[in-house]
C-alpha cells in the first residue's frame, strides 16, 4: 500500500485510521456479466472496513469466458416431449428451445393448454 513501510508498521497505521482488514481463504473468484465471467484463479482477497463501508481487495490470474444463452436440451428432454405431446423431434425440439430447455412450457406450448 505504502512503499517502504513493513508490514508490520502498515497494520499498526491502518489500526490508527480506523480500518479493518481480514483475509479470505478463496479458491477462485467468479464476477459475472450479462455476456461473461471474469474468473481469477489463485486469488489473494482481503476484506476491508473503512469507517463502517465494507469492500473486498483481489488479485489473481484472470481468465474471460463467454456466457452462453443457449439452453441446455438433452436428448431425453426431447424424447419426453415428443412422448407427451405426439410431435416430431424438430417441433419438440424447437418448442425446447423456446422455452429455454423447460420441458413444461415447452409440452404446455404444444398442446396449447
Amino acid at each position: 500500500m505504502f512503499p517502504g513501510m513493513n508490514p508490520r508498521q502498515m497494520k499498526q497505521a491502518m489500526k490508527r485510521m480506523g480500518i479493518k482488514q481480514e483475509e479470505i481463504d478463496a479458491l477462485q473468484v467468479v464476477i459475472r456479466t450479462a455476456d461473461k465471467e471474469i474468473v481469477l484463479s489463485n486469488p489473494s482477497v482481503q476484506k476491508v472496513n473503512m469507517m463502517g463501508q465494507w469492500s473486498y481487495q483481489i488479485s489473481g490470474e484472470e481468465t474471460q469466458r463467454s456466457i452462453s444463452i443457449e439452453p441446455d436440451i438433452t436428448q431425453e428432454d426431447i424424447q419426453t416431449v415428443m412422448e407427451q405431446t405426439n410431435v416430431s423431434e424438430e417441433k419438440a425440439k424447437q418448442a425446447l428451445t423456446k422455452a429455454k430447455g423447460d420441458i413444461a412450457q415447452a409440452i404446455i406450448d404444444l398442446t396449447g393448454e
